[in-house]
């Protein structure tokens, strides 16, 4: 298990990182993807970065990239997923779902001259075609200050469903 910094900060590039200020962080994109702001929400990582969502039966150590994931998108797909879902092309989110995010328990942990790890717990409301799903987990990012604010290096979401609904999807950005 990474270490938790007890102290709500941490020091990272020559700056203090507050709890706070990723928290506020953290909020600013769940309120980005629940207006389907997607060039906002891309803004948000650095160049080069990742998105990956590993598959439920995913456990800790394992590569999503060795064990299989629903998504584990290097710099280029993220980009090309984000325009395909700016697109009329996202067949399964034309319209969009309505979507409604919670964020909590955000704790700073591990860092290294340049970046730290984020942990937080998550819960997605979807509504989509007269269905509603409750998508629940916890992310676990790692995250870089730069002049412009903070911006993932790595944005992972872990689902903490044993299994995903029949017909359930991920269309959209978890």
């Amino acid at each position: 298990m990474t270490p938790i910094v007890n102290s709500g900060s941490l020091r990272c590039a020559g700056r203090t990182i507050t709890r706070p200020e990723v928290e506020d962080f953290l909020y600013a994109e769940a309120d980005i993807l629940d207006h389907w702001d997607y060039d906002g929400w891309l803004a948000l990582f650095e160049t080069g970065a990742r998105y990956e969502i590993p598959t439920t039966d995913h456990r800790p150590g394992w590569s999503p990239h060795e064990t299989g994931s629903f998504v584990d998108d290097d710099w280029d797909l993220l980009r090309a997923r984000v325009k395909r879902l700016k697109s009329r092309k996202a067949h399964a989110e034309n319209p969009h779902s309505r979507t409604h995010r919670l964020v909590s328990n955000v704790r700073l942990s591990e860092h290294t001259e340049d970046s730290f790890r984020v942990a937080a717990s998550f819960v997605v409301h979807r509504a989509r075609d007269g269905h509603f799903d409750v998508y629940v987990g916890w992310y676990d990012h790692l995250l870089v200050p730069t002049e412009d604010g903070l911006r993932f290096r790595l944005r992972r979401s872990v689902l903490g469903h044993e299994s995903l609904a029949a017909g359930a999807r991920l269309s959209f950005i978890l």
